[in-house]
């Protein structure tokens, strides 16, 4: 491009020749500038590729069309290291009746991770007693360090729930000890107030039997009770009549 701006200005000047030359200069800087402003572009996005976060391309069976009836059956490692399949089988769990969780609960020995962890989904939902439930947790907790890792996550999770479920037990238990304590708080409250005011009665009445004869003293006439004493005078004078006349002694002369 150089070499040939050389030659158009060696040249010897045309009319017009002056004003192409301009206007092919600038066109030659346009076409410069575009390829300066294309190339930092193409660079970052060529880094933006290299730097992408590979997304594995894996596929993991869906167990969310599988039947209620045929979920427990299935097994392997495949299975038991699939979270959906669990996820399916917990759904299944709370449709079942009490009974044939049960039932289902039953078949599974307590003897592996995957046998245990399918007995307790069955039995969570299956009415049981609080420590069915810490019974089956204990065996859980021994095996925690066998579940796979793409399982731990909603192992945790449901293991969470179980126990806040063990939690709300126990504190139902508390209340219902403290409102039968407090019941029996409030009966013996209850005699204490019915014996008092028995008591409270019963001296009410006596005051009320003094404060009568207390009246019936005080309504009596002064003097009243004060009868001559006739007895002891008619006394005297039978004494006096009955005694012998005693000789009168002789006067001397």
């Amino acid at each position: 491009m150089t070499k040939t701006m050389k030659v158009l200005l060696l040249r010897e000047p045309r009319r017009g020749s002056l004003a192409r030359l301009i206007c092919w200069v600038s066109g030659a800087l346009v076409g410069a500038t575009l390829l300066a402003g294309c190339a930092p572009s193409s660079v970052s996005s060529s880094l933006d590729e290299a730097h992408k976060p590979h997304i594995p391309e894996q596929q993991i069976p869906d167990y969310l069309s599988t039947d209620c009836s045929e979920i427990w059956a299935l097994t392997g490692h495949d299975v038991s290291s699939n979270p959906l399949y669990w996820l399916r089988g917990m759904d299944c769990a709370q449709r079942l009746p009490p009974a044939e969780a049960r039932a289902e609960a039953r078949q599974w020995p307590a003897e592996t991770w995957q046998d245990t962890f399918k007995r307790g989904i069955l039995l969570s939902t299956a009415k049981i007693t609080p420590t069915e439930r810490r019974r089956y947790m204990t065996q859980l907790d021994t095996m925690t360090h066998e579940v796979p890792v793409q399982v731990r996550s909603l192992f945790e999770i449901w293991r969470d729930g179980q126990l806040s479920q063990l939690k709300l037990s126990d504190e139902r238990t508390r209340y219902s000890k403290l409102q039968q304590s407090t019941d029996g708080e409030l009966d013996t409250l209850r005699e204490q107030q019915q014996r008092l005011r028995g008591q409270l009665d019963l001296t009410t009445r006596k005051l009320e039997n003094l404060t009568d004869i207390e009246r019936q003293l005080s309504s009596r006439k002064p003097g009243s009770n004060l009868a001559p004493d006739t007895h002891s005078s008619d006394d005297n004078d039978d004494d006096d009549s009955g005694a012998p006349n005693k000789p009168q002694p002789e006067a001397k002369p």
